[in-house]
């Protein structure tokens, strides 16, 4: 009759992969390959060859140790335990295998002869000097012609005034512009001068409203798809798909209602010049007619 050794228990179950336990930290809470890659901007194929440990389709085992650290913080797994596990599964799978078979160069039949060599090295020789000689000619040649040809004098006319334009449209200048957060999403808000007015995560439901006085405020957003943009309560329509982050975003009053009209933002630069070309051709429609007549600078300088 068999007897059971009492000392010897079965044996004990294999560690959980690394890429098990980071797939297993993700589903608990909650969040798809898209949200990780989000995190640490790294490309789901990559996040799902670590779930699976697939540490062959990786770039390198440096990029493999890596990734998996930079997943493991984003599920707040342990990163130092995590990547002792994928260094033990990258040593135990070994090292690629080359796909070539290189030449051997020692073989004398492949190697050309010296006398060969030296004419090779005259020829290439000689064909930069040539090189440089052409090439030295015609920027000579080029430079004379320049000097030689007088410059085209522009012509003027003094005697047709200059028909103004119909007035733009005032621009948009005040504004209750409004972040809201339809998901976690990370977000900063700066002016003109990079000076960061809001950086952070906003929890689903949370706002920012943007300063009235923020000087050209501006947008940097890892998830454009769970941003949500008002002007006096009026909401934009979504600023991304969410596949990539986007950045530098005009958050003034005039560059949110030229995205509600369907219009492309206007710069600062572009406003700034219309309204003085507006106010040069306001002072010129005031002038007598003779004045315009004798008038020779233009109304737009």
């Amino acid at each position: 009759m068999d007897e059971v050794n009492p000392g010897h228990d079965a044996a004990p179950a294999a560690p959980a992969r690394a890429g098990d336990v980071l797939r297993t930290a993700r589903e608990a809470q909650g969040l798809s390959l898209g949200d990780i890659g989000a995190r640490t901007r790294i490309p789901s194929r990559h996040l799902a060859a670590i779930e699976a440990s697939d540490y062959q389709s990786l770039p390198s085992a440096t990029y493999a140790v890596g990734f998996a650290k930079a997943y493991a913080r984003a599920v707040g797994a342990d990163e130092v335990a995590i990547a002792q596990a994928v260094r033990a599964d990258v040593d135990r799978l070994g090292r690629r295998t080359t796909e070539y078979v290189p030449q051997d160069i020692a073989d004398p039949a492949r190697v050309p002869s010296r006398g060969l060599a030296i004419v090779g090295v005259g020829l290439a020789l000689a064909l930069l000097i040539i090189a440089g000689l052409w090439y030295g000619t015609d920027l000579f040649r080029r430079d004379r012609t320049a000097q030689e040809v007088p410059a085209a004098t522009p012509l003027t006319n003094t005697t047709e005034a200059a028909v103004a334009p119909a007035p733009s449209p005032t621009p948009v200048t005040a504004g209750k512009v409004v972040l809201t957060a339809k998901g976690e999403v990370w977000l900063r808000v700066y002016d003109a001068d990079n000076v960061t007015l809001k950086m952070g995560t906003l929890k689903p439901g949370e706002q920012y409203e943007v300063p009235a006085n923020a000087k050209g405020p501006l947008l940097n957003v890892g998830r454009p798809d769970k941003l949500g943009v008002t002007l006096d309560g009026k909401e934009l329509p979504p600023l991304g798909d969410g596949s990539r982050a986007i950045k530098d975003v005009r958050l003034d009053p005039a560059s949110i209602a030229a995205r509600l009209a369907g219009a492309p933002a206007p710069s600062a630069t572009t406003a700034a010049t219309g309204t003085s070309r507006s106010a040069a051709r306001e002072r010129s429609a005031r002038r007598p007619s003779s004045e315009q007549a004798g008038d020779t600078a233009p109304a737009d300088l």
